[in-house]
C-alpha cells in the first residue's frame, strides 16, 4: 500500500504572489480514501501542528489538526478543523486545486464559509474579496466561477454532502495517527 506522502500545499493570489504556504501536510494514498471522495478524485490531506508561512514571511504553527478536501474542477476547498468542541470546517472559495508532485497549489479568491460544530454557516471576508477584485481586475470568467463555486458549496453545506462528514473526517484523522504511530491529542 502507498504510505503517506508529504506535501505543500501553497496559496497564491490572483496576481501570482504566493498568499500561504501550509509546510507539512500528507496526502491520504487512493486506496484509503472514502468512495464517495475517489469518485470525485479529491485530493485529502491531514496536518497537525504544521508550520504555516505567511506572504510577509512570518511562520506560525497550526493550533489544531486538519483534514483538507480539493476537488479537481470545483472553485472552492474544504478544511476540517478537528478543535475540542467538535468539527468546524472552514472553506475557501478557490480556484481548482493542481497537483504536481508534492505541491498543491491554488488561486484564493478571499471569499470564506465557515460552518460552525453546530451546523451554522457564515460567508466572510466580502469586504476582502470585492477589494481584490478592483485591484486585481478580476475577468469575469473568474467572477462567475467565484459564485458558481460559493452556490455549489453552500449547496453541498445545506445538504450535509462531502465533505462535511464528521465521521469520515475522524476517521481520516485517527487512521493516520494509527499508521504514523501517534497518539491522539
Amino acid at each position: 500500500m502507498e504510505p503517506y506522502r508529504h506535501c505543500v500545499i501553497k496559496s497564491f493570489k490572483h496576481n501570482g504572489h504566493i498568499h500561504r504556504t501550509w509546510q507539512q501536510n500528507w496526502l491520504i494514498p487512493d486506496e484509503l480514501l472514502a468512495d464517495e471522495h475517489k469518485a470525485e478524485s479529491m485530493h485529502v490531506l491531514i496536518n497537525q501542528q504544521t508550520p504555516i508561512q505567511e506572504s510577509d514571511g512570518k511562520i506560525w504553527i497550526s493550533r489544531v489538526p486538519a483534514v483538507s478536501f480539493f476537488i479537481p474542477g470545483h472553485w472552492f476547498n474544504v478544511v476540517a478543523l478537528l478543535e475540542e468542541a467538535g468539527v468546524r470546517y472552514y472553506c475557501n472559495i478557490a480556484s481548482p486545486p493542481y497537483l504536481q508532485g508534492d505541491v498543491l497549489t491554488y488561486i484564493d479568491y478571499d471569499l470564506d464559509v465557515i460552518r460552525t460544530v453546530v451546523g451554522e454557516r457564515f460567508v466572510v471576508d466580502q469586504d476582502e474579496y470585492e477589494m481584490h477584485k478592483a485591484a486585481y481586475h478580476y475577468p469575469q470568467m473568474v467572477e462567475d466561477k467565484v459564485h458558481e463555486g460559493l452556490d455549489t458549496l453552500l449547496q453541498r453545506i445545506d445538504q450535509d454532502r462531502s465533505p462535511f462528514q464528521d465521521q469520515l473526517v475522524m476517521l481520516y484523522y485517527k487512521e493516520w495517527l494509527r499508521r504514523n504511530g501517534e497518539v491522539e491529542q
